[in-house]
């Protein structure tokens, strides 16, 4: 069977129809939509692989078992991992689509409480790993289709944190990295930021301390002036700056048309005053 017809014809099928597809032929189809989870063929790894699996997991085809291999598989190096740190590599897309299928793994899990407590706290333990050595900025890659391998890691925090057995000890080394991430050369152009601020906000609907995100704000600003005393005004600090005054601003407004976290409003609201001045 060739998985692009397969997958075409599964996307036809009746619900019925997949039960009786999965009974006889899901070893084959996970595992080939595995192999090609990043493929540079932007119909067969977004339009088809993604969305068969958002449909496995909508319709309930997968079983414990299944969910736990792909869980232990995806998370692992040659996946959500892969060559992570290439900038301009292919290996992005496997990176980036992993991260989305952990996601919805994870989501479905919350409903179902049925992978393995350990797999899980050792995933939570490092959940700020991907998005702090993610290196690949690429939103749209012409001839390939998306990327996005930020935004994905922030759709994968933030369904981590929302996750019932997540433990909000974990939260400062996602911190860390949303706290990096807007200092890697590069300006989002993407709506990157819309996707970023999910995790404060999913960390304040799980009543993370606002003192704590308080904090978070004044250091990511407290890089400004560390890095004007040890590099000066070089091209780096100019997109980190900007890159992180646009996250900021994002997070503001979005806390503010919420009605959340006066404090952490009032924070960030002096500090993007502060700096906006910085170029008068």
């Amino acid at each position: 069977m060739d998985i692009k017809e397969t997958l075409q014809s599964f996307s036809t099928m009746t619900l019925s129809e997949r039960q009786t597809f999965m009974f006889q032929h899901s070893d084959w189809l996970l595992q080939e939509m595995l192999a090609h989870i990043g493929s540079v063929d932007a119909e067969l790894r977004d339009q088809l692989i993604y969305r068969t699996f958002v449909d496995l997991l909508s319709d309930n085809l997968l079983s414990s078992q299944q969910l736990q291999y792909l869980f232990d598989t995806v998370t692992g190096e040659d996946f959500l991992y892969l060559h992570i740190g290439d900038k301009t590599e292919d290996s992005v897309f496997t990176r980036s689509f992993s991260a989305l299928l952990v996601a919805g793994l994870l989501a479905k899990d919350a409903e179902l409480l049925v992978l393995r407590d350990e797999d899980l706290q050792v995933f939570f333990k490092k959940i700020g790993r991907y998005l702090l050595l993610e290196q690949d900025m690429r939103g749209y890659v012409q001839g390939k289709g998306w990327a996005h391998s930020i935004a994905h890691g922030a759709d994968l925090a933030t369904t981590t944190i929302k996750h019932p057995k997540f433990d909000l000890q974990y939260a400062p080394s996602i911190l860390h990295a949303l706290k990096l991430v807007t200092w890697k050369e590069t300006v989002f152009v993407n709506d990157e930021e819309e996707r970023l601020i999910n995790i404060v906000d999913a960390l304040l609907l799980q009543n993370y301390s606002e003192e704590a995100l308080i904090e978070f704000v004044e250091q990511a600003f407290d890089k400004f002036e560390m890095h004007l005393m040890t590099q000066g005004y070089n091209e780096l600090f100019f997109s980190g700056r900007t890159c992180t005054l646009n996250f900021m601003k994002t997070l503001y407004f979005s806390l503010k048309m919420n009605n959340k976290a006066p404090q952490l409003q009032n924070t960030i609201y002096g500090q993007v005053a502060k700096w906006l001045k910085l170029g008068d």
